[in-house]
């Protein structure tokens, strides 16, 4: 999600779950531990696991948390405007949240999305590629992008528009030109209730990589929050099919709370999002051959009045039961947390 107003497709069917977390674990707070043993056990796990797990975040506060910290995950995702080196607020963001992932020896993947200034105004392939060009000189250690975060999403009048399946083969190829030598990931889809647009658009995207003569995509990007939190795979092993190659889940997780269709109340929607994100581990590895790295999103919280919440942690930065979950997959060293009803 690339600011506090964007929000997943719209999901209307329930939930049904069965693995829902308990809402409060046993023991509190973080044990110090022996950093270097912690440090050598996941980087172990890390070796022997089918496929990288990395956080999705906009905030530059995720890095200092030792919540965050102890996980040792070695990947995090950025969704920055793509003419973020022309407006010094979303320079600043960016130039904030990537120092703070390089001192922290994360391995970064950069979104390119939207202008936070015109975001209803899709560029041409000039200015695209000029923009674009100037962040990756500006950022000469960031060498893994993606073109445009969810590309099929479609134009939400007012607030945003998205490219068609024209445009964003030539924004690809306008990203792999200036960043030779860079990982590209290629097309970034939602995958939506319904995938029959979302299968057109691969094709249709596919077939203008052809008419460019540019290199077809060997990674691709895929959110597949409509599957996995209607505890559901059909969507992700189908579009994966379609897609081909290596896929990256570049954002995926539990909902905590969508509007009404998945609402908070009593606090179901915190063991709701625990169960989704074990679901979705378990769906990445049966599916290991293919997919081989997963970006949960996201670290924060909203408030009570936000639309949308995905967050591991609540907006006081108190650990959730989805946070545990992540903790567990990762065999951090000190999972048993009490952790937040908020």
């Amino acid at each position: 999600m690339a600011t506090a107003t964007r929000v997943p497709a719209t999901l209307t069917a329930a939930l049904a779950l069965s693995l829902a977390l308990p809402a409060t674990l046993p023991g509190a707070g973080l044990a110090s531990g022996n950093k270097g043993a912690r440090g050598a056990h996941a980087r172990a796990h890390a070796a022997t696991a089918p496929y990288m797990t990395g956080l999705g975040d906009e905030q530059a506060e995720m890095f200092n948390d030792p919540l965050w910290q102890q996980l040792h995950t070695r990947i995090a995702r950025y969704i920055a405007p793509y003419d973020a080196v022309a407006h010094p607020d979303s320079l600043r963001k960016a130039t904030a949240w990537i120092t703070a992932a390089e001192e922290a020896h994360v391995k970064i993947l950069v979104a390119f999305y939207h202008s936070q200034h015109t975001p209803t105004v899709l560029p041409s392939y000039a200015l695209y590629k000029h923009y674009v060009q100037k962040f990756v000189k500006r950022f000469p250690n960031v060498r893994q992008y993606q073109s445009w975060d969810e590309a099929n999403r479609g134009n939400v009048p007012g607030l945003f528009s998205s490219p068609s399946p024209k445009a964003a083969a030539q924004y690809y190829q306008a990203l792999i030109r200036v960043c030779k030598g860079c990982t590209a990931v290629g097309l970034d889809v939602l995958d939506q209730e319904k995938i029959g647009r979302t299968l057109n658009y691969i094709k249709e995207f596919k077939s203008e990589i052809g008419h460019l003569q540019t290199v077809m995509p060997r990674i691709w990007g895929l959110h597949d929050y409509s599957d996995v939190n209607r505890r559901e795979s059909w969507r992700t092993r189908q579009l994966s099919r379609t897609m081909g190659g290596q896929i990256w889940l570049t954002e995926t997780g539990g909902i905590v709370k969508f509007g009404g269709a998945f609402p908070f109340s009593g606090g179901f929607g915190l063991t709701r999002a625990a169960s989704v994100i074990k679901y979705t581990f378990g769906l990445a590895a049966s599916q290991s051959s293919r997919i081989k790295r997963v970006y949960i999103y996201n670290w924060t919280g909203g408030s009570s009045s936000s639309r949308f919440d995905a967050g591991l942690t609540d907006n006081h930065h108190r650990p959730r039961a989805g946070y545990v979950v992540v903790c567990r997959h990762l065999n951090a060293h000190k999972c048993s947390l009490r952790v937040s009803h908020h």
